[in-house]
């Protein structure tokens, strides 16, 4: 029987929010442009996430852009207990699915200081340079970052779409408490980064969790075992991430409530799932960051409240390690007992709960 899971994380000296947050990007409309086509949907659905007990949620001041952040104040707002709201800065819209990077100093300050009216707060717990801007030092941008920690206007600088050379830089400047990195069971590049995070405590946050859908897809290996046990190929990535690393922080979103009710999912057309190539310009030398990509597979969320993880993360162990040892079908040949355990653990708790 492998050992219980951590469910919770502790971002430096507080706060503690559970490891299976909320990403509120798709909450706006098409493109990540604009206003929902519903908004009482998008509304209820923010609303269901904290009920189901997530503490974590994840948006940007680029959502929208802005809408995100204004949803989730009009939803939320006063915001309950143990509720932790991270956003980011550093990208500007020119139009739907196009994103151009924009760090400097006095654009950060502004962002951040916009970012604080829509939430209605007067302090961020956790500010995100979203992106590194090779036309402005790193260190000026951060230094923006300080700056407004020193003023009492954020409590924890957060770093996404970066290299482990980037993360080091910053660190000589500030105590960093998260990375936001493209990451998930197929596209494990950023491994040694996520051995790096989990090493010096710091969260690791990996946005595209489902590679598009190509880990869901019908009969690869993760469809084949979720099938097997009643649970979703979803379910089954997500366990893995989070069993991955200890200070990984998983933020499935979706931008219909109904998935997180359980109710069957209205399916992506194929416009929606269409990328246009100029959005997929990088904004990062590693090429990682995907404006527009639409993630209509990764729409999910636990069928079950996420404060119930822990009492029951140990409730199977050990049932599908055959499966999992030839993981080429679905890129993932360093799969090892103790994740194939863990794994089962938390899609077993999460699939039947109760049981």
């Amino acid at each position: 029987m492998a050992a219980a899971l951590p469910m919770t994380l502790t971002l430096r000296d507080g706060p503690t929010v559970g490891r299976l947050g909320f990403g509120a990007m798709r909450v706006t409309g098409p493109g990540i442009w604009g206003p929902p086509r519903d908004e009482a949907e998008a509304v209820a659905l923010l609303r269901r996430v904290v009920d189901k007990g997530v503490t974590f949620i994840d948006t940007a001041d680029s959502y929208g852009p802005g809408i995100s952040e204004s949803l989730i104040a009009k939803a939320l707002y006063p915001y309950p207990a143990g509720l932790v709201i991270a956003t980011k800065g550093g990208l500007v819209r020119p139009g739907p699915d196009r994103w151009n990077t924009d760090c400097r100093p006095e654009h950060l300050r502004r962002a951040c200081a916009e970012s604080l009216q829509r939430l209605r707060v007067e302090r961020i717990d956790l500010y995100q340079l979203h992106a590194v801007d090779y036309r402005v030092p790193l260190e000026d941008s951060v230094g923006a970052l300080i700056d407004l920690k020193a003023e009492g206007k954020i409590r924890h600088i957060g770093l996404s779409n970066v290299s482990a050379a980037e993360l080091a830089r910053a660190q000589r400047l500030t105590p960093i408490v998260s990375i936001q990195n493209h990451y998930n069971l197929r596209d494990r590049s950023g491994d040694a980064l996520v051995d790096a995070c989990a090493a010096a405590g710091i969260a690791f946050i990996p946005w595209y969790p489902l590679a598009a859908g190509r880990l869901a897809a019908p009969g690869a290996t993760l469809s084949r075992i979720a099938n097997d046990h009643g649970a979703t190929p979803a379910q089954v990535a997500l366990a893995w991430l989070l069993h991955r690393s200890p200070t990984m922080l998983s933020i499935p979103g979706t931008a219909l409530d109904r998935p997180f009710r359980g109710e069957p999912r209205r399916r992506c057309t194929a416009p929606q799932r269409r990328r246009s190539g100029r959005a997929l310009r990088p904004l990062t030398r590693e090429a990682h960051f995907r404006s527009g990509q639409s993630e209509a597979a990764e729409e999910l969320l636990i069928p079950c409240d996420a404060s119930d993880f822990g009492r029951r993360i140990n409730a199977r162990a050990e049932a599908v390690w055959g499966e999992f040892s030839n993981g080429s079908s679905c890129g993932c040949n360093a799969f090892n007992r103790w994740t194939a355990s863990a794994l089962v653990n938390w899609y077993w708790a999460a699939a039947a709960p109760g049981t």
